[in-house]
């Protein structure tokens, strides 16, 4: 089994990101071109309650549907507030050894819970990317998590579902700009506001 992963300063540093994002940057465009600013944040609201859930071994809630497309226009006032404590409560959940042991489920779907904790560590730090480079702000995640995460993709199967083409980076890149790559992101772009 993989260590488990401390999330804590992915979860400090995504959320930082979020609290600086303005009102007028909500419509701008994003790396992962499906998304604007307020899609993607609207995005982590969802994801840092379900991997939560993931961590405590807890499904959905009955009657809980399926969670819809990301739609800015969906983001519920206090985003600002709101989501960067979740993702300190991600954190939280996800510092207990446990919650890296035997099966869970990410919304409805069975993972082994290493691979959960995995992912959700992945979408702290590349969706922090992407916040960060789309609000022109600085970013610097925990070298460590950035590896494991490295890591843990690069023994993934490719899901077309999941990620682009990985983009190739010089051998010089930073762990992060590995990172992004990995994910079909170019560590490169800048938005065209």
């Amino acid at each position: 089994m993989r260590a488990p992963v401390d999330f804590r300063h992915a979860a400090r540093d995504t959320g930082a990101v979020i609290a600086r994002i303005q009102d007028d940057q909500l419509s701008w465009p994003t790396p992962s071109p499906d998304f604007t600013v307020g899609d993607l944040l609207e995005h982590i609201d969802g994801l840092s309650l379900e991997f939560q859930l993931s961590a405590h071994k807890t499904a959905l809630p009955p009657g809980a549907g399926e969670v819809p497309e990301a739609d800015g226009r969906n983001l519920a006032e206090g985003w600002r507030e709101r989501i960067p404590n979740q993702l300190t409560a991600l954190a939280g959940a996800w510092a207990d050894p446990a919650a890296w042991d035997g099966e869970t489920v990410a919304g409805r779907v069975p993972l082994d819970a290493v691979d959960a904790g995995m992912f959700a560590l992945d979408e702290i730090i590349v969706h922090g990317w992407d916040l960060a480079r789309s609000t022109g702000q600085r970013y610097n995640p925990d070298l460590r998590a950035v590896q494991a995460c490295a890591e843990f993709l690069g023994e993934q199967p490719r899901n077309p579902d999941l990620f682009g083409p990985v983009v190739p980076v010089d051998d010089s890149a930073s762990p992060l700009d590995r990172l992004v790559g990995l994910t079909g992101r170019d560590p490169a772009w800048i938005p065209e506001i």
